[in-house]
C-alpha cells in the first residue's frame, strides 16, 4: 500500500508573520472536506524554518517532493485538489531563467547548500518527539552512553568542530579541559542569546529542531561529568522558548533527561533561563553572571570558565549551532564531519543572508565556500542588478569586505586575517547606495549602547569613536580624524576586558582599511559619495536618464518633487530634506548626488534638470 502524502507547512517565525498558521488551518479543513484523507495525512505537519523566508509561507508535499511558495489560505482548495495530478504552477518558484521549479532542491536558493546543523528543519514537527525519533533522534545519546567520556571527547576532537558562536574555539579541547578538573558539580550551558542585528540562525534552530540541541547538550554533559544544565534564550524569542520548553518536557517524560537518562545511572536536569536582551550577555562570563541572577558583566579570563564558570564551578558553554552538530558527529564519527569544510574549519556554517541581495534567508554551506558563491550563486546577486559594494560579516563586531574580497573562502582564520570575523553568521550585503562611514557609525552606536560599561577602554573608547564618526557624517569632520579613529580602535582592541570590546572596532577599522576614500570625501570634500549622509548631500534629477515613471514623486514624503509624464521631474532644494528615498526608488539611477555648499540645502541649485557633469560625475 502506498504511504500517504504529507503536507508540510513552514511555521518558522518569518512564515508565521506571513500567515502560515492560517494556511495550515485552511489546508486541514480542505483535506477533511474534500475526502482526500484516504491518501493524504489528515493534518498538515507544521515544521520549522525552511530558510527561504521572503518567499513564505512555504508548503511542501512529500513524497512527491513539490514545493510551493507565498501560499495564502485562499490557495488551500487548489493546492489540495492538485495532489496526485498537475501542480499549481502559479505557486511554484520561478528561477533565474523564468522557468518554474518543482522540487525544493532544484530551487537555486537551495541547490548548492549542504545541511549539517539544519538537516532536520523543514522536515519534522519540532513539537513531535516521534518525528525526531523517526529521523534517528536520541540514537547518538544512546551510543554516547555506551562510550567512555574520553571516547566521546576524542570523536569531537577528531571532527575539528569549532565553536559556531563567534570565537571559533575547538569544541573538543574545551570539553577535555572541563573533564580534567575534579571539582563538582559541573555545568553545561547552551547559549541561545542571539543579539546580532539581522541574525536569526540560532532562533531558527531552537524553533525548528529543539531536540537536537537537547541531545547535543546531554552528550556534552556525559563527556564532562555534569548533571545540571541550562538553556539561556533571549526573552524576545517567544516561539523558541515555547518549543524548547515543550521538547524538554517530552524528553523528561520519555527518560532522555532526568534522574536516570535512558534508564542508566546518569542524571541530567535541564532548564531554561530567559535572557533580558542585553547584547553583552552573549559573552560567556556575562551570560553566566546573568544565570546566577547578577548583573550581566564580563570578567577577566585569566581563569577560564571550564575551570571556574557558573558558581565558580567547571562549566562548558556552547552555542546553539555547535550543539546541533554533536549528534551527527557521535553517530557518524568525527572523521566524517571533518571530511567537509577546510583543514582548519571543518563542517558547515549557517548564515543569515540578508540586505540588498535578491534571495534572502537562512543558508548552510560547507566551510571554505567563497563569499561570491554565497552572494551570487545562492543569493542571486545584488537587487536590481546594482553594483556590489560590500558585505558585512560577523555581526555588529564584524568587518566590511569589498568586492575585491569576494573570492575569499569563508573560514575562521581567513576572515580574521582580512579584518572581519565569522561571528555567529550574520551576513549583510550592501550596494553602491550604502555609505560605509555611516555603516561604521551605525554599528558603533549599537555597540556603545550595548557596552556594559565595566571597563574604560570599551565604555569611553566607543563613545569617543561614535562622536568622531557622527561629526564626520554630519559635516564636522577634520583632518586627523581618520588617524584618531585608527588609534582609538587599536587601543580598544588591545585593552578591553572582553570580546565585545576586543572586536568592537572591527566595523571602523575595516571600513577605513577598504573604503578610506569615502572617509576622505566626507572630511575634505564635505561630500557623501553614496548620497546617504543628509548633511553632506543634495539631489537632482538627470532628465536624460529619467523615464518619468513617477517613482521618485511617490517616494517623497515632503512633496519636494514636481513634474509629470509630460514635464521633467524636478527637486526643490529648499524643500528637500536629503533623505535619499527618491534615489532608492529610482530604478534608472536618474537621481544624482552632489555635495552641499556652505549655506545648506537652499544654496544648491537642484530645482531643474541636472546633468551628470554638473553634479561632479554623476551617481556614485
Amino acid at each position: 500500500m502506498m504511504s500517504k502524502r504529507t503536507l508540510l507547512v513552514c511555521c518558522g517565525t518569518g512564515c508565521l508573520a506571513s500567515g502560515a498558521a492560517a494556511v495550515a488551518d485552511a489546508l486541514d479543513r480542505e483535506i477533511a472536506a474534500s475526502g482526500v484523507d484516504a491518501f493524504v495525512e489528515r493534518h498538515t505537519k507544521r515544521t520549522g524554518c525552511n530558510g527561504f523566508c521572503e518567499n513564505g509561507p512555504i508548503v511542501r508535499i512529500l513524497p512527491d517532493d513539490i514545493a510551493y511558495y507565498k501560499v495564502k489560505s485562499k490557495d488551500a482548495q487548489a493546492l489540495v485538489q492538485s495532489i496526485g495530478s498537475e501542480p499549481v504552477l502559479r505557486l511554484l518558484y520561478k528561477d533565474d531563467r523564468g522557468e518554474r521549479v518543482l522540487k525544493l532542491e532544484d530551487n537555486p536558493f537551495y541547490r548548492t547548500q549542504k545541511r549539517f546543523a539544519l538537516q532536520h528543519i523543514g522536515r519534522i514537527d519540532p513539537l513531535s518527539l516521534d518525528d525526531y525519533l523517526a529521523v534517528g533522534g536520541y540514537s547518538a545519546l544512546k551510543k554516547a552512553l555506551t562510550l567512555k567520556p574520553e571516547e566521546i571527547i576524542e570523536e569531537v576532537k577528531a571532527s575539528g568542530l569549532r565553536g559556531r558562536g563567534g570565537a571559533g574555539f575547538p569544541t573538543g579541547i574545551k570539553w577535555s579541559l572541563a573533564r580534567s578538573y575534579d571539582e563538582f558539580p559541573k555545568y553545561v550551558v547552551c547559549n541561545g542569546d542571539e543579539g546580532d542585528p539581522g541574525a536569526f540562525m540560532d532562533r531558527s534552530l531552537l524553533e525548528g529542531d529543539p531536540h537536537s540541541i537537547i541531545e547535543g547538550l546531554a552528550i556534552c554533559a556525559l563527556a564532562i561529568g555534569a548533571e545540571q544544565g541550562f538553556f539561556y534564550i533571549r526573552d524576545e524569542y517567544h516561539l523558541a522558548l515555547t518549543n524548547v520548553n515543550a521538547a524538554l518536557e517530552a524528553a523528561r517524560v520519555h527518560g532522555f533527561i532526568g534522574d536516570r537518562v535512558c534508564g542508566t545511572p546518569h542524571a541530567l536536569h535541564l532548564e531554561v533561563v530567559r535572557g533580558g536582551g542585553a547584547f553583552v550577555c552573549g559573552e560567556s562570563t556575562a551570560l553566566m553572571q546573568s544565570i546566577e541572577g547578577k548583573i550581566g558583566e564580563p570578567r577577566a579570563k585569566y581563569i577560564r570558565s571550564v575551570k571556574r564558570g557558573l558558581w565558580d564551578q567547571p562549566t562548558v558553554l556552547n552555542n546553539v549551532e555547535t550543539l546541533a552538530n554533536i549528534p551527527s558527529i557521535i553517530l557518524q564519527g568525527g572523521k566524517a564531519f571533518a571530511a567537509s569544510g577546510t583543514e582548519s574549519s571543518s563542517g558547515g556554517k549557517v548564515f543569515s543572508l540578508v540586505g540588498k541581495v535578491k534571495r534572502t534567508g537562512l543558508v548552510e554551506v560547507p566551510m571554505g565556500v567563497t563569499l561570491k558563491q554565497l552572494v551570487y550563486d545562492i543569493g542571486g546577486g545584488v537587487k536590481e542588478n546594482r553594483p556590489f559594494k560590500a558585505v558585512q560579516i560577523g555581526g555588529p563586531s564584524g568587518g566590511c569586505l569589498p568586492e575585491s574580497k569576494l573570492d575569499l573562502p569563508i573560514d575562521f582564520d581567513t576572515l580574521t586575517k582580512e579584518g572581519a570575523m565569522m561571528g555567529s553568521g550574520g551576513l549583510i550585503v550592501m550596494d553602491h547606495h550604502d555609505c560605509m562611514v555611516e555603516v561604521a557609525r551605525y554599528y558603533t552606536s549599537f555597540l556603545a549602547e550595548e557596552s556594559c560599561g565595566k571597563c574604560t577602554p570599551c565604555r569611553e573608547g566607543l563613545r569617543h569613536t561614535l562622536r568622531v564618526l557622527t561629526d564626520i557624517t554630519e559635516g564636522r569632520g577634520q583632518e586627523g580624524d581618520i588617524e584618531l579613529l585608527e588609534q582609538l580602535g587599536e587601543t580598544i582592541k588591545d585593552s578591553s576586558l572582553c570580546a565585545l570590546g576586543g572586536s568592537a572596532p572591527n566595523p571602523v577599522l575595516s571600513t577605513i582599511r577598504y573604503f578610506r576614500s569615502e572617509y576622505e570625501a566626507h572630511i575634505r570634500d564635505h561630500s557623501c559619495p553614496a548620497g546617504v549622509c543628509a548633511a553632506l548631500t543634495a539631489f537632482a534629477i538627470d532628465t536624460e536618464l529619467c523615464t518619468r515613471c513617477g517613482a521618485c514623486l511617490k517616494s517623497c514624503s515632503v512633496a519636494a518633487i514636481s513634474g509629470s509624464k509630460n514635464e521633467p521631474y524636478r527637486i526643490d532644494a529648499s524643500a528637500c530634506i536629503s533623505c535619499g528615498s527618491c534615489r532608492l526608488a529610482c530604478r534608472f539611477d536618474a537621481v544624482l548626488t552632489s555635495k552641499l555648499e556652505a549655506g545648506g540645502p537652499g544654496s544648491v541649485d537642484c530645482t531643474g534638470a541636472a546633468s551628470a557633469a554638473s553634479l561632479g560625475g554623476g551617481a556614485s
